[in-house]
């Protein structure tokens, strides 16, 4: 394989040199302030173990849709978690809108980033309104304002609409099927009103007409958007930037169209991969 390709791509719009950890990245936000979110030098491991993410570095620019492949236990989840302050980094900085993102209150955090994951608890005795509502909790000032406010309720109501979830407001959440369930909880972090939006695996669960309707939402919120994504198609289609982990490091960086060539999925995921790019969007088949 290309040497080239074991360091992380360019990306699209700040570039980070293959050097990562040694500064470009804050280089790069001091010349630009609108980057959504920063990783300098990022490192993290549950306590007593080895780092499961090593010396990870790239800046996202306000807007950008970037998606994040890689094999099982390649770190994705791990790495999103980072984002949405669930774990602290073991070394290196995480930044949001240019600010160190553990000296920041959960609060704000929260009122800048919300996070949809993969699993949500099926027996949560709660109608879909009141777990949409939920997105509002970084809002409230004292117990309950949040939701007095005339905004907290249209805010609610507008996300149940954009989620065609207006006519299962009232049911209860237990009741919903895989996908309505992923619907409400996408519903409750749009509530949240935040600047970026952190997803894991969104289309989990989605038939293939709301797995596309989803994508095209998340394109069209103007929010800096970061999901991971096992289907590859779906990521060529929907991200401006892919991000490609591999063994806990980031491996490439960069459009779709360099993130995910032949060389690079041939590594990271230890296949042997064919790319179609002979129609609108590229199609992947693997071989062993």
């Amino acid at each position: 394989m290309d040497a080239s390709l074991r360091q992380p791509l360019a990306a699209p719009v700040i570039p980070i040199g293959a050097d990562a950890g040694t500064g470009p990245v804050l280089r790069a936000l001091a010349a630009d302030a609108v980057a959504a979110v920063a990783l300098q030098g990022v490192s993290w491991g549950p306590k007593g173990q080895d780092d499961i993410l090593t010396d990870i570095s790239f800046a996202v620019p306000v807007g950008q849709i970037v998606a994040v492949c890689g094999a099982n236990g390649a770190g994705k989840s791990s790495l999103l978690r980072l984002i949405y302050r669930h774990h602290a980094p073991r070394r290196g900085e995480v930044r949001l809108m240019g600010q160190d993102l553990w000296k920041m209150g959960a609060d704000a955090a929260a009122r800048q980033v919300a996070a949809v994951l993969q699993d949500t608890p099926g027996e949560l005795d709660l109608t879909v309104r009141q777990i949409v509502a939920l997105g509002r909790l970084p809002h409230r000032r004292g117990w309950g304002a949040g939701f007095a406010r005339p905004e907290a309720g249209a805010a609610v109501e507008a996300a149940l609409e954009r989620m065609d979830l207006a006519a299962l407001a009232d049911r209860r959440f237990a009741t919903l099927s895989g996908g309505e369930r992923q619907r409400a909880m996408v519903a409750r972090a749009l509530a949240q009103e935040p600047r970026v939006i952190v997803l894991d695996e969104p289309t989990n669960h989605l038939d293939i007409r709301h797995q596309l309707d989803l994508l095209h939402l998340l394109r069209g919120l103007g929010l800096t958007v970061i999901a991971s994504l096992h289907d590859l198609t779906l990521a060529a289609g929907f991200a401006d930037r892919v991000l490609v982990l591999h063994g806990g490091r980031l491996f490439a960086d960069g459009p779709p169209a360099a993130a995910l060539d032949e060389a690079v999925l041939a590594e990271a995921f230890r296949v042997r991969a064919v790319v179609d790019r002979s129609g609108p969007r590229p199609r992947f088949s693997f071989h062993l």
